[in-house]
C-alpha cells in the first residue's frame, strides 16, 4: 500500500485551503458569532484535488485536512482581538503583532495536545463525532474502502446537502421549531433545530451525552429563565426571555462549565501526567511504534522555549508605550506567560474534552473564553489592589488582559480542533508526529491570513459600537458579539461593576452535578457534568437536536452500527459543504438571502417538520435494512 503521508504538494494544497476557510470563518464569526467546522470540508476538497493530481493516498489526504482545519480554526481569535478596538486601545489591527500572537497561541495549542492525545484520544472512549466522520470519509473513499459504506456516506451527504440548501439557501424549509408560553411573569420556551448535522452529531455522541445536554436545556428554559422572570417581572416576559438567557443564564452555564471542567481535569490528571511523561521520554520515543510517536522531547522543549520568548517579547512590546520601566512591566509579562502556559493548558484540556463529547463545531469556545478572561482580570485586579498597578493604568490593564486572552483563545480553539484531527489519525493509522508537524504549519499559514482579514472587514464594515470612520453606515456594521462580551467582562471586573451572582449560582450547580455524577457512577450510570453545563450555555436548538439524535441512536442500538455511523457522518459532511458554499456566496454578495424564495411562514414551518421527521424515518429504515 502507498504510504505517502506528509508531502510538499499536500502542504501547499493545505495552505491554499487554509486561506479560504480562515477568511470565511472570520467573516461569519464577526457577523453572527458562529463559525463552521473546517475538518470535513477540507477532507472532501483535498480528496477531490489529490485525485485529479493523481497518486493521492488516504494518509496524505488526512495530512491536508489536518493542516487546513488547524488553520481554519485559528479564525476563533475573532472572539478576542476586536475587543481591543472596542475598549479603544487599538484603532486598527497591527499586522505583525496580530500575526505573531495568533501563531504563538495556536502553536501552544498544538504543544498542549501532545500529552492530551494520550489521555483524551488514545486511552479514552470519547466519541469525537467530527473526527470519526472524517475517518469514515477517508476509509470509505480509499481503494480498500467498503462499497456499501461509501454508498451510505454518499446518501447521507446528498440528503443533508440538499436539505441544507433548501433551508439555508432557498429558505424553503424552516430551520427549526419553537414553542413558548407565559405563566404569570415567567416565560417557558422549547426550541430545536432541523439541522441534520446536529442530528448526526447526536447519533455519534450517544445517549449519555444527549440526556445530559437535554437536562441542561431543561434547567435553562424550564427553571432558570422562568425563575428570573418571576423575580424581576417585565411588561413582556416572552420577549425578554431571550435577553435573560443571554445575559444571565449563560453566565450560570459558564460557572457550571468552569466547575465541571476543573473536576474533569482533576479526573484526567493521572493520564495527562502519564502522557506528558511519555511525550518527554526519549526511551519511549525510540521504542514506540510510529503510529504512537509524537514530536521528539528536544523538539517539544525547543518549541516551548521559543514560544515563551516570542510571547514575552510581544507582551513587552504591547505594554512598553505606557509602562516602560518598573516592576509593573515585569509582573504583567510574567502574568501573561503564566496565563498562556498554565491557564492556557487548563482551557485547552477542557475544550479538548468538550470536543470529544459533542464535536469541535458545537464546543462552546466563548464559554471557556469567559472563564479565561475572568481569571485574567481577577489577577490584574489583584495586582492593582497590591499596588503594582495604579488606577490610571487600569485602561492598559484591561487591554493587556484582552491581548493575553487572544493568545489563549487561539490555543484553546486549536486544541479543540486538533484532538479531532488526532482521533481521525488514530482511526486511519496516521503517524501522530507527522500530524503535529502539519498542525504547526497550519498555525503559521493561518496566522498570516487572520490579521489581514480582520483589518479588511473592520475597514469595510466596522463593528457595532466601534467604527473606523464617521461616514460609515452603522446598519452594515458587524455585530462582533463575543468581543463585546469579553470587553464588558474585563472592564466590569477591573471597575468593580461585574455581577458575580450568576457565575456563583452556576458554580454551585456545577458542584451538585459533579456529586450527582459520582453517585451515578457507583451504579454504572453517567451524567457528564460538563455536558449539562454545555446544555445550559449553548442555544437550546443545538442541544435539543443533539439530544434527539442521541435518542435515535439509542432506539436503533440493536441494529448494526456501521451503516448508521456512515449515514450520520454524511449528514455532517453534506451540511458542512453547503455551509461553506453559502458562506462564500454571502461574503461575495453581502447578503445571506440572495437565493431566498418568498414562502409563507406556515408552509415553511410545515415543510420543515415534514422533511425532518421524514429523514429520521428514512434513517431508521436504512439502519434496520443493514442488519
Amino acid at each position: 500500500m502507498d504510504s505517502r503521508e506528509l508531502t510538499l504538494r499536500g502542504i501547499i494544497l493545505g495552505a491554499l485551503i487554509t486561506v479560504v476557510f480562515t477568511a470565511a470563518n472570520v467573516y461569519l464569526g464577526l457577523k453572527i458569532g458562529l463559525t463552521f467546522g473546517s475538518s470535513i470540508p477540507a477532507t472532501i476538497i483535498s480528496m477531490a484535488v489529490l485525485r485529479l493530481m493523481g497518486g493521492g493516498t488516504m494518509l496524505e489526504n488526512n495530512m491536508v485536512q489536518t493542516q487546513a482545519s488547524a488553520a481554519g480554526t485559528l479564525s476563533c481569535v475573532f472572539a478576542a482581538f476586536p475587543a481591543l478596538i472596542r475598549v479603544g486601545y487599538w484603532h486598527e489591527f497591527p499586522y505583525f503583532v496580530t500575526l505573531l500572537l495568533t501563531m504563538a497561541g495556536g502553536m501552544t495549542g498544538v504543544v498542549f495536545t501532545i500529552p492530551l492525545r494520550r489521555a483524551l484520544v488514545s486511552n479514552s472512549d470519547l466519541p469525537y463525532p467530527e473526527g470519526t466522520a472524517c475517518a469514515e470519509i477517508l476509509r470509505a473513499s480509499s481503494p480498500e474502502g467498503d462499497a456499501q459504506s461509501l454508498k451510505s456516506l454518499t446518501l447521507g451527504t446528498l440528503v443533508s446537502g440538499a436539505i441544507a440548501f433548501a433551508t439555508s439557501g432557498l429558505r424553503l424549509l424552516s430551520d427549526g421549531f419553537s414553542a413558548a408560553t407565559v405563566v404569570g411573569s415567567s416565560a417557558f420556551r422549547l426550541s430545536g433545530s432541523f439541522s441534520l448535522a446536529l442530528l448526526g452529531t447526536g447519533y455519534l455522541v450517544g445517549i449519555g451525552g444527549g440526556i445530559a445536554m437535554l437536562l441542561g436545556v431543561f434547567l435553562a428554559w424550564g427553571v432558570m429563565v422562568p425563575v428570573l422572570g418571576h423575580v424581576a417581572p417585565t411588561a413582556n416576559p416572552l420577549a425578554d426571555a431571550t435577553g435573560l438567557w443571554l445575559h444571565k443564564v449563560r453566565f450560570i452555564g459558564a460557572g457550571a462549565i468552569a466547575v465541571a471542567a476543573i473536576w474533569t481535569l482533576l479526573a484526567l490528571a493521572k493520564p495527562v501526567a502519564q502522557g506528558l511523561k511519555e511525550a518527554l521520554s526519549i526511551t519511549h520515543q525510540a521504542t514506540g511504534d510510529d503510529s504512537d510517536r509524537d514530536l521528539t522531547p528536544r523538539t517539544l522543549v525547543s518549541l516551548c522555549a521559543g514560544i515563551a520568548v516570542l510571547l514575552a517579547g510581544l507582551f513587552t512590546y504591547f505594554l512598553w508605550p505606557v509602562m516602560s520601566h518598573g516592576g509593573a512591566l515585569f509582573a504583567l509579562v510574567i502574568l501573561g506567560l503564566i496565563a498562556c502556559f498554565g491557564l492556557g493548558f487548563l482551557v485547552a484540556s477542557a475544550c479538548g474534552y468538550m470536543a470529544g463529547i459533542i464535536g469541535s463545531s458545537s464546543s462552546p469556545i466563548s464559554g471557556v473564553g469567559i472563564i479565561a478572561i475572568i481569571v485574567i482580570s481577577v489577577a490584574l485586579w489583584g495586582l492593582e489592589s497590591g499596588g503594582l498597578l495604579t488606577v490610571e493604568q487600569r485602561p492598559i490593564a484591561i487591554a493587556f488582559g484582552l491581548f493575553v486572552l487572544s493568545a489563549i483563545t487561539a490555543s484553546a480553539a486549536v486544541s479543540n480542533d486538533n484532538l479531532q484531527d488526532l482521533k481521525t489519525g488514530q482511526l486511519v493509522g496516521a503517524a501522530p508526529w507527522k500530524q503535529e508537524v502539519a498542525l504547526l504549519i497550519g498555525c503559521a499559514v493561518g496566522a498570516i491570513v487572520v490579521p489581514w482579514v480582520l483589518q479588511v472587514l473592520y475597514q469595510a464594515y466596522g463593528f457595532v459600537g466601534a467604527m473606523p470612520r464617521t461616514d460609515m453606515d452603522p446598519t452594515r456594521a458587524l455585530a462582533a458579539p463575543q468581543p463585546a462580551l469579553m470587553a464588558a467582562i474585563a472592564t466590569g471586573i477591573l471597575t468593580h461593576q461585574l455581577d458575580w451572582l450568576m457565575l456563583e449560582i452556576g458554580a454551585a450547580i456545577g458542584v451538585v452535578l459533579v456529586v450527582l455524577d459520582i453517585v451515578l457512577h457507583r451504579r454504572n450510570l453517567a451524567l457528564p457534568p460538563l455536558a449539562v453545563g454545555m446544555g445550559i450555555y449553548l442555544p437550546a436548538d443545538v442541544s435539543v437536536t443533539i439530544g434527539i439524535g442521541a435518542g435515535l441512536g439509542w432506539l436503533l442500538r440493536r441494529f448494526p452500527k456501521e451503516q448508521g455511523t456512515m449515514i450520520a457522518s454524511g449528514f455532517i459532511v453534506g451540511e458542512s459543504l453547503i455551509g461553506v458554499a453559502l458562506a462564500a456566496m454571502a461574503g461575495a454578495t453581502g447578503s445571506a438571502d440572495t437565493l431566498a424564495l418568498p414562502i409563507p411562514a406556515l408552509l415553511n414551518a410545515g415543510l420543515g417538520w415534514a422533511v425532518f421527521c421524514g429523514v429520521m424515518l428514512w434513517f431508521g429504515r436504512q439502519v434496520r435494512q443493514s442488519q
